[in-house]
């Protein structure tokens, strides 16, 4: 089985194919496989609170407190994060906070140092 792409519009991997037509049952956009090509060849920009673009390996500080889900811990505004790494999910940045451990964060809410 060939693995189809993800839907351009709202990423879903859950798109299937009817006649030659991508569909995306989560969103009902429907592409073609020569539209598809251009798109999946544009790299995703990641970009922090102030517009600056984030690569991996950057450092960042966390403009806002953060509470943590599972756990009572707060990371404080100001927190520094080094080498980040960037991944496609609902959450941007994956890292590692001394204190805290492997955590993930959304770009919203960092400034690069």
């Amino acid at each position: 089985m060939t693995a189809l792409p993800p839907c351009p519009k709202c990423h879903s991997e859950f798109t299937y194919e009817d006649a030659g037509v991508f569909i995306c049952p989560e969103c009902a956009h429907e592409w073609t496989a020569q539209a598809a090509g251009p798109a999946e060849a544009t790299a995703k920009v990641y970009r922090d609170s102030a517009g600056n673009v984030l690569q991996d390996g950057d450092t960042v500080t966390v403009i806002k407190d953060l509470k943590l889900k599972g756990s009572g811990g707060v990371v404080k505004m100001g927190t520094k994060v080094k080498n980040i790494r960037l991944v496609d999910s609902d959450h941007d940045i994956d890292c590692k906070i001394e204190g805290f451990g492997a955590m993930s964060l959304k770009s919203e809410f960092v400034r690069k140092a």
